[in-house]
């Protein structure tokens, strides 16, 4: 099975550590490159640190620092999601974006935004009047006072996506080992990783730990060029009803520290607001704040102020590997076969695939491409397409909020890469994270997943 209950066997030529979506899709690269691939994931399943919470925004990148290694990661992995989504299964809807000026010095800022568009390759972009703002969207609130439109800015699966990389490279021989946390590490031509489950032999090492990178840097190679503060963002999710309120992903202008609070709909139905951006130094907890959440509403209700009479149906809050650096910081280290791709940030999901063409460019390893690669579809759980309640057979719907069936949740227990825990559950079909948050699935929920989690839902609340 690629998806180990013990240590892996044998050398493999890469060996990437972490399964976020930048792991994920570095991993895939690789096998499709004809390596053999290895990943390593501390947890029990995948995506379960910083890529568990984002924005779920396909970026063009119009935004990114000029000339920076991020808008060319995002603007090449963007371009490689267009043309590989529909192969995956993976879901696409075009929103455009709105970047909205409340204020005079806003205002003024907004033709330099524009030009920043322009020389990172997005010239599609439209000044808009208060009026014509108004007229793509007209529930915003009174103080906007002019916008441009970036009609290339996509609403995706955050999940599925890195599901979908990592199952295809798995498809083409790649191995996954989770549950175990890489302790250290020896060189005497190959790598030896020591782990908590075990040593596994690999020609390079990609360390692609997220919020962890620095720290797997000074454990294998004994120091790190960067330091990782977290930052934390919050978000508020109200319920499916809101999603009418706007059509475009509505976006402020930034300033030097955070791209500022996000109003957009969701592949999944819903209007998502946020998210906050709070550095802190603890990596593990992303406290939800209950003052901050307050503050989030009343933002949202100045953008979109019918908002004030719809239901708020999730809060929740996720991690950014920030460091002191403004771009990636993402190396190769001489001698060493040993590959370090760190302080992504939030912008992760849109440049994942653009990462990984970069990091093999990196690695300049002579490998034979697959001539027939396997293309594995992943199952649809956004709104964007046909799901699985609406096909025969499905054995009952389980959560009716979500309408995530029986026959899904069984899947996810099946196949290379098969769900150890509620949390991965939740991402792979959505499972409790609707209207009642769990409260009437739950108990078939914990039926269903008898014996199958590595900790019963009986035993932890997840």
């Amino acid at each position: 099975m690629p998806d180990q209950l013990s240590a892996l066997s044998g050398r493999f030529d890469v060996t990437v550590v972490g399964a976020g979506v930048v792991g994920c899709a570095i991993a895939r690269r690789f096998a499709l490159s004809g390596a053999r691939v290895a990943v390593i994931e501390k947890a029990v399943d995948i995506l379960d640190g910083a890529s568990k919470g984002n924005s779920a925004i396909l970026h063009t990148g119009f935004d990114a620092p000029v000339g920076s290694l991020e808008q060319s990661c995002i603007a090449s992995g963007y371009e490689e999601y267009l043309a590989i989504h529909s192969r995956l299964g993976l879901p696409l809807l075009r929103a455009g974006a709105l970047v909205i000026a409340w204020t005079e010095e806003e205002e003024a800022l907004l033709p330099t935004l524009m030009e920043q568009a322009r020389q990172n390759g997005v010239s599609d972009i439209e000044a808009l009047s208060e009026a014509a703002m108004r007229a793509h969207e007209p529930g915003l609130g009174p103080g906007a006072r002019a916008a441009f439109r970036v009609p290339r800015e996509y609403l995706i699966d955050p999940w599925s996506a890195p599901f979908a990389y990592l199952l295809q490279a798995i498809e083409n021989g790649a191995e996954v080992l989770r549950g175990a946390e890489v302790i250290s590490g020896r060189r005497d031509g190959d790598w030896s990783l020591e782990t908590t489950r075990g040593t596994v032999r690999t020609g390079m090492v990609v360390n692609a730990a997220g919020l962890w990178g620095d720290r797997l840097d000074e454990r294998l190679i004994g120091r790190s060029d960067f330091h990782i503060r977290p930052r934390k963002g919050q978000f508020i999710v109200y319920d499916k009803p809101a999603s009418r309120l706007a059509a475009h992903i509505l976006l402020p202008v930034p300033n030097k520290v955070t791209k500022g609070v996000v109003v957009c709909r969701t592949a999944f139905g819903n209007l998502l607001v946020g998210p906050t951006a709070e550095d802190q130094d603890d990596r593990e907890h992303a406290v939800l704040m209950p003052e901050t959440l307050e503050a989030l509403k009343r933002r949202g209700a100045e953008i979109l102020p019918r908002l004030k009479d719809h239901t708020v149906t999730a809060i929740y809050a996720g991690l950014r590997p920030a460091t002191e650096f403004k771009d990636y910081c993402i190396k190769a280290h001489d001698g060493l076969n040993y590959i370090t791709v760190g302080g992504i940030r939030s912008t992760g999901l849109s440049s994942a695939l653009g990462i990984a063409l970069h990091v093999e460019h990196l690695a300049r390893l002579a490998l034979t491409p697959r001539s027939a690669p396997a293309w594995p579809k992943v199952a649809n759980i956004s709104e964007t397409c046909p799901r699985d309640w609406q096909t025969e057979g499905h054995g009952g719907v389980v959560c009716h909020c979500e309408m995530a069936t029986r026959r899904e949740i069984l899947a996810a227990f099946e196949g290379p890469l098969p769900v150890r825990s509620l949390a991965g559950l939740k991402r792979r079909t959505r499972v409790t994270m609707g209207r009642c948050q769990g409260f009437f699935c739950t108990a078939e929920l914990s039926r269903l997943t008898d014996g199958r989690f590595v900790r019963p839902m009986a035993e932890r609340a997840e």
